[in-house]
């Protein structure tokens, strides 16, 4: 998949996360998190972030996420949806 402008999904709500992923030429996924959760679950929330990214083909990007409580199945929904605003696809294979 290929990032060609900013893809932006979720909220700061209680329980959602907001994603904002960039297309860049450094090399690799860089990923800024906010948490009030941090300690607790930081690292498996950057996880899920590049563990679905990758799933997709991204090898470079900019990620900034601001987490309210959201969990792995909201995390992951969320990453997608920016993946694919970022990309410019609006036909959604969802399942795959």
């Amino acid at each position: 998949m290929e990032l060609k402008k900013i893809g932006i999904a979720g909220t700061v709500e209680s329980s959602d996360i907001s994603i904002i992923i960039e297309p860049t030429d450094k090399g690799g996924i860089e990923i800024s998190l906010q948490s009030a959760v941090m300690k607790q679950f930081g690292r498996q929330i950057k996880e899920v972030i590049e563990e679905t990214m990758k799933s997709k083909g991204v090898k470079n990007a900019t990620v900034r996420a601001v987490d309210k409580g959201a969990v792995d199945f909201v995390i992951k929904s969320r990453t997608l949806t920016a993946l694919y605003r970022s990309a410019d696809i609006d036909e959604y294979k969802w399942g795959e």
